[in-house]
């Protein structure tokens, strides 16, 4: 892989850069954490050299002075609102961030329960959370709500959220999604803070759009290539060219929010803290891109792949015509079309001559292996069993599960289980074969390659069933489909 991105410098500058910002406000600084804080593939796709979790290396900097507050929405936990890249509901997700935060000796805090307004299932989660000795508080929906800034700077509004007992001079404050609350939690803290007498501040940590980067830089149109469903929009930051005569990019929710932001924070604070929205932000990350082209070809890549993804997701149901009209402008802006992703005319020529479901997967050295759904496994479970046999230099031919081994779990799925489309998926398959690998020499060598797979390239000519797509998430293999089901019945999963 080309790298783009120097790692290394990026935890040093963004560290120096956040402890700088801490001493602005007297040590006591509350840091909104945007973006994901673990497995942030998204960034490691377009900034090739990027750590997928080094954020989380970057916080551990500050292990012995940062504490972490997660906020949830009420409203997310009654609708159990779904995270869409891991398949898993945001308050289960908080549970698994919360374990992780830990695992990685950082100190958690509290969570914060947003929006409060009497929801059955918030009372149930939180009762969840005191009961494994997390603690809880609650914050509530603010009347008139964000144009009432007076209610808002109120006892009446922030004041009626309860104050969030922290020690650290840096909180870093995170959530599993978008719209859970993170703004205002800083914001509600603040003000309880001047009340008590105690002077601190507010930043804002993203990593997209990089402001340093021009407007239509590929790496910014694949951010918003990735946020097409919401529909936000990359502009010029207005405040900061008046500002500072400089040309700065944000997005347009910022932007929007900044008039706003700036008067809430002169009331609570007294003072004028930040002239732009760019200026809140703490983002370090344009500094340590080593390879532009690079990155500009890593981008261009992502969009496709985020073309891709946002027709499926049409397709099923989860979003609406704009998203779809949005992407396909932003392959216009960049004269990108689907041809550019190397393993999607393989897979679709396979297709056709075969007259069935086909993915193929682009292989460390550029070769294309393929695979087609049979009467035995998913497209999924034969292209990954075709590719470990290339990556261990083992004969096409050779079958590395025999019909023996799959014949009993094909009739145990179909016959006690009662599926109606019984073939083996691809976890099922790879389970298989490391039963086999003790006993079979050749299943062993194909399954010790099977980490070479990682961060390579897929394309399927259909859609795959939902275990099929997480078993490739897991494998690290990043996948397009498709926006066609494989067959005509509704029930698909």
């Amino acid at each position: 892989m080309n790298i783009g991105f120097d790692n290394e410098l990026y935890i040093k500058k963004q560290t120096e850069h956040i402890k700088e910002r801490m001493r602005k406000f007297g040590n006591k600084l509350y840091l909104e954490f945007g973006g994901k804080l673990f497995d942030d593939y998204h960034a490691a796709r377009v900034l090739p050299g990027f750590d997928v979790n080094g954020k989380i290396r970057l916080l551990k900097e500050f292990k012995d002075n940062a504490e972490v507050i997660f906020c949830i929405n009420a409203n997310d936990i009654e609708k159990s609102k779904i995270r869409a890249d891991i398949g898993v509901t945001y308050d289960q997700d908080l549970f698994r961030l919360v374990d992780s935060m830990r695992e990685s000796g950082l100190y958690v805090n509290s969570v914060v329960i947003t929006q409060y307004n009497g929801q059955h299932s918030a009372d149930i989660f939180r009762n969840k959370l005191e009961r494994r000795g997390v603690r809880t508080y609650i914050h509530y929906p603010i009347a008139g709500y964000p144009g009432n800034v007076d209610l808002i700077v109120s006892e009446q509004g922030y004041g009626k959220n309860e104050y969030i007992e922290t020690t650290k001079p840096l909180v870093i404050v995170t959530a599993p999604g978008p719209c859970s609350g993170k703004l205002a939690t800083c914001l509600s803290q603040l003000y309880h803070e001047y009340k008590k007498g105690n002077v601190a501040g507010y930043a804002k940590f993203e990593t997209f759009p990089i402001w340093n980067l021009s407007l239509k830089h590929p790496v910014n149109l694949a951010y918003e290539a990735a946020t097409a469903d919401l529909q936000d929009v990359n502009m010029i930051d207005p405040f900061h060219l008046d500002a500072y005569g400089q040309l700065a990019v944000n997005y347009n929710r910022d932007v929007e929010v900044f008039p706003l932001l700036k008067t809430i924070l002169q009331i609570i604070s007294g003072k004028d803290v930040y002239l732009s929205p760019t200026d809140m932000g703490v983002n370090m990350v344009g500094y340590c891109i080593t390879d532009d082209e690079v990155v500009k070809e890593a981008s261009k890549q992502e969009i496709i792949r985020r073309y891709y993804r946002t027709w499926c997701d049409y397709k099923l149901g989860r979003i609406d015509e704009q998203a779809v009209e949005k992407i396909e402008l932003i392959m216009k802006q960049l004269d990108l079309k689907k041809e550019d992703r190397n393993v999607v005319v393989p897979s679709l020529e396979k297709a056709e001559e075969k007259s069935s479901p086909v993915i193929a997967i682009e292989m460390p050295d550029g070769k294309i292996i393929t695979g087609k759904t049979s009467k035995l496994m998913t497209a999924a479970a034969s292209s990954v069993i075709n590719s470990i046999k290339y990556l261990a230099n083992l004969a096409d031919e050779l079958l590395l599960l025999s019909p023996i081994v799959l014949e009993p779990i094909l009739k145990l799925k179909k016959e006690i289980l009662g599926y109606k489309n019984g073939i083996l998926n691809l976890e099922e398959v790879l389970i298989a074969l490391s039963i086999c690998a003790p006993t079979n020499p050749m299943a062993h060598e194909a399954l010790s390659n099977i980490s070479k797979l990682k961060g390579c390239e897929a394309h399927s000519s259909a859609l795959v069933t939902n275990s099929d797509e997480l078993a490739f998430k897991k494998l690290g293999i990043n996948l397009t489909c498709e926006p066609i089901f494989p067959s005509k019945d509704l029930f698909y999963v």
